[in-house]
């Protein structure tokens, strides 16, 4: 039988996210994903060389995009013999991605594998109304002249407005952001302690740029050599003018364009593998995937909770799995969808109560040592590509781990805790 092989990560690379409507206005999901497996093919010397398989995937997919990661891979570069397929779990979708290859590293099924998510926010897929999308499927299907007639009689000048993609929770009809503004009103937490993690998140991002930790992370393309979304400029003061944006009408609301992620563009990948082909192909391991947990709550029924606390569960399983506590780690990456979500689940691992009652642990999880808390910046500062945030953290954690390695001659440790829409979330640790 065979033995468990470890799962290392080689490094990874993104394209800058950008602000919607922006500077990737006119590019599709198929062009963004295309040049980051390309970057990345380039890096690591990839090309015409058949890998394990690409996983991939996009929350926000045009028709035409059926067989996004495969179509993407066809022109990068690597060998049309790899394998590719996608998968889809809100924002959480490119970290799954890294599980799944990760999982047939691990288990001998293949050597190396690149995970990869993407999302456009300015492409968006457009619909027809459905009386609309009734009307054009019956008449298609119409055999004769008076037939089709009679079916385009039903059409109306109302029917023909077209209606975007929504992300909008189909249990509940509430926005991301309404959920977490019932969450942070659960919480109790203020507004001063959002703008100020938001800040935070800005200010981390703009100095790993300058320091160059991104420079082997990210390829400039049209016309961007970092994320447009960072804000030198951003300050208590600036962020405290902000009106909320979700709730607008009770006055007590505290999420606002400022605390919360834009609605961004970009993509991102990771090349994983196993020790011996990483050593073959003369490449040292960042980190190592060690291990990972999926969770998900009931956030609609009468007794549900918060929509994205999925990885308060998520972590505490992971921890309890591997004879860990929050105090284990030197790094956190906590996917900022919202300032006052991360708060929330900070808070909740600090609660006797809720480790407790929804937990079914006898003792709160603790404190995190938030100094070491998305050190590079956060999804709020550097955005967020709905299924291209995984692979950014990843990446980013994984590089952070080698730096700690090479400066301090020591191993580190670092938590991941990314939520999703659907009541989702999903937790791993990275070694290095």
């Amino acid at each position: 039988m065979r033995s468990v092989e470890r799962v290392a990560i080689l490094g990874g690379q993104r394209i800058p996210f950008a602000r919607r409507n922006t500077n990737y206005r006119h590019k599709s999901n198929q062009e963004m994903l295309t040049e980051t497996l390309h970057a990345l093919t380039e890096k690591f010397s990839l090309r015409d060389k058949r890998l394990g398989e690409v996983v991939g995937g996009a929350v926000l997919k045009r028709s035409a995009d059926f067989n996004l990661t495969r179509e993407s891979l066809l022109s990068c570069g690597l060998s049309y013999q790899t394998p590719a397929y996608e998968m889809q779990q809100a924002c959480a979708t490119s970290m799954q991605a890294a599980v799944a290859v990760g999982n047939k590293i691990a288990l001998g099924q293949i050597e190396v594998g690149i995970a990869c998510g993407v999302d456009s926010t300015s492409d968006l897929p457009l619909e027809v109304a459905n009386d609309l999308r009734r009307i054009l499927l019956d008449a298609s299907a119409a055999r004769s002249l008076p037939e089709r007639l009679q079916v385009w009689s039903r059409l109306r000048l109302s029917m023909i407005k077209p209606t975007a993609g929504s992300v909008d929770e189909p249990r509940t009809g509430l926005s991301m952001g309404k959920h977490c503004e019932l969450m942070v009103k659960e919480w109790d937490i203020s507004r001063q302690a959002q703008d100020e993690l938001a800040l935070a998140s800005h200010k981390n991002g703009l100095d790993a740029y300058q320091r160059d930790f991104y420079k082997d992370l990210v390829t400039p393309y049209c016309g961007l050599e970092r994320d447009n979304i960072l804000r030198a400029d951003t300050s208590m003061e600036t962020l405290a003018k902000l009106k909320p944006a979700f709730d607008k009408t009770s006055g007590a609301g505290t999420l606002t364009a400022g605390n919360s992620t834009p609605l961004t563009d970009g993509a991102s990948s990771v090349l994983l593998s196993n020790v011996s082909w990483a050593t073959n192909n003369g490449h040292e391991p960042l980190a190592w995937l060690a291990d990972s947990e999926t969770a998900a709550v009931d956030f609609f029924s009468p007794q549900a909770e918060g929509l994205l606390m999925a990885p308060a569960h998520a972590v505490a399983r992971l921890l309890a799995r591997n004879n860990l506590s929050l105090s284990d780690f030197d790094f956190y990456e906590i996917h900022e969808a919202f300032a006052g979500q991360v708060l929330c689940t900070l808070k909740a691992w600090e609660s006797a109560e809720y480790c407790k009652t929804r937990l079914n642990l006898d003792k709160p999880l603790g404190s995190i040592k938030r100094s070491g808390m998305n050190l590079n910046g956060g999804s709020v500062g550097l955005g967020h590509p709905f299924a291209a945030t995984g692979t950014r953290i990843l990446a980013s954690a994984a590089k952070q781990l080698a730096n700690l390695r090479a400066t301090e001659g020591r191993n580190g440790r670092t938590l991941i805790s990314i939520c999703a829409s659907g009541g989702l979330g999903v937790a791993a640790i990275l070694e290095g």
